[in-house]
């Protein structure tokens, strides 16, 4: 698929996405385990599509070249991976045990794996 194809599939997730977050946290109250696991599945949908377009943008106009030219397969992984960082983040501070060397540990696992699926190549 396409750079393009990519992009105009991705583009209208986020309004969608983000939309119906915006619903779910308006119409369910989080008094059960399910509503915390939809909640965080939504706004890991929302995070992910909104940062790999952020992240295609920034590094076709910073990064682009003629040895290295961005995917929108790599933003997509880039997002993903902020976004799992973001997510693990909150649900480790909603069960109340969230310290700064976990928030740590997990940002290192995600570069790690970053730099390893770079290496790949």
């Amino acid at each position: 698929m396409s750079n393009r194809a990519s992009l105009y599939r991705l583009l209208p997730i986020v309004p969608l996405a983000w939309g119906g977050l915006l619903l779910f946290t308006r119409f369910v109250s989080p008094s059960t385990p399910v509503a915390f696991i939809a909640f965080f599945i939504i706004l890991s949908v929302a995070l992910t599509s909104t940062l790999a377009l952020l992240i295609y943008g920034i590094s076709s106009l910073l990064l682009a070249s003629r040895r290295y030219y961005p995917t929108v397969r790599q933003a997509i992984r880039q997002g993903a991976l902020l976004s799992l960082v973001i997510v693990l983040n909150l649900i480790i501070r909603a069960l109340h045990s969230w310290s700064l060397f976990m928030a740590l540990t997990i940002l290192g696992a995600a570069v790690i794996v970053e730099v390893l699926s770079l290496a790949k190549k």
